[in-house]
């Protein structure tokens, strides 16, 4: 594997940490309806991060820890704002993913390309509407 292959993993790991917190956020605020899809990204992102972690150290680096705490976007003081961020925060794994895809190959660019198509999806059924034709890539255009 290549340095950019780690690298992006690397990245790809900081995203989810950040996402995994986040999501704690997502969770304390989000309405009643919604609590379940929040668990459910948060267990998601927890086992993708478990995993990129085991891939760093596989490709030979040391895994990125988690930091203390992370900056929000924006306040979330309501259910509302709550899912702008569960929605942003999949934008974001989308982008390092699409990333970790073009580095990467074999299994990894696969696993790559499928928490990719997940954070697409997630990000749509938060938004409520439809996504990018190329999540990823079509907003750095």
């Amino acid at each position: 594997m290549s340095t950019g292959a780690l690298a992006a993993a690397q990245a790809a790991l900081a995203a989810e940490h950040a996402a995994v917190y986040g999501y704690g956020v997502v969770g304390g605020r989000v309405g009643a309806a919604r609590r379940r899809e929040a668990a459910d990204a948060h267990a998601g992102h927890r086992a993708r991060r478990d995993a990129l972690a085991r891939t760093v150290r596989d490709l030979g680096g040391r895994p990125a820890a988690s930091a203390a705490a992370y900056a929000l976007p924006f306040p979330v003081p309501d259910a509302a704002a709550a899912v702008r961020l569960a929605a942003g925060l999949e934008d974001r794994i989308a982008d390092v993913y699409s990333d970790l895809v073009r580095a990467a190959e074999g299994p990894l660019r696969r696993e790559a390309a499928g928490a990719l198509r997940e954070a697409a999806v997630r990000a749509v059924r938060w938004r409520g509407s439809s996504g990018v034709a190329f999540p990823g890539l079509a907003e750095r255009a």
